[in-house]
């Protein structure tokens, strides 16, 4: 009820999110609640006019800057051009630089390093690797990718090691 609220306003009231904080911190039922929450709404952000879209990624960013929901939660995201449209890119968006913008951008650059989301920073194919290089740094949160960088310049060698190893076994 608290995020459908939200979400009916015309502007994000930060009154929501500290409602939803407030539950998760009174009893952990909430957080599990809530963050089942994240991920059928993500399922179905594609729906959303833009007013609510914008309501329902401020309401979840102010429930993760506040470590209200754990950030592992963030793993339902597969930051990849395939599985992912234009509404929930702009979802992500603002979620991210919501979160970047509360918290400070190298507070929020630590707190990505140390979830390691995989989902966010996919390794699985230099494509993906690169659209999600693309993404971060679109939004002004590129300072994120410095792994996943990383991996961009050895990929060529991991990747063909591992057909290898794949194709002996």
């Amino acid at each position: 009820m608290v995020l459908e609220c939200c979400m009916q306003d015309r502007t994000y009231l930060a009154y929501y999110g500290h409602i939803g904080q407030r539950f998760c911190v009174l009893n952990p039922t909430y957080v599990d609640l809530y963050s089942q929450l994240f991920e059928q709404q993500y399922e179905v952000v594609y729906r959303l006019e833009q007013a609510k879209l914008r309501n329902l990624a401020c309401f979840f960013a102010h429930l993760f800057y506040t470590n209200a929901l754990d950030w592992k939660v963030l793993n339902c995201i597969q930051l990849t051009e395939d599985l992912t449209t234009a509404s929930s890119r702009i979802f992500i968006k603002i979620l991210l630089q919501e979160m970047a913008n509360n918290m400070g951008i190298s507070v929020f650059a630590q707190k990505m390093d140390a979830i390691e989301c995989d989902s966010l920073f996919p390794q699985d194919s230099v494509e993906n690797a690169r659209f999600s290089i693309n993404f971060f740094t679109s939004i002004g949160l590129g300072v994120v990718t410095e792994k996943l960088r990383e991996f961009l310049k050895d990929a060529p060698k991991l990747l063909l090691q591992k057909k290898y190893n794949e194709l002996l076994q």
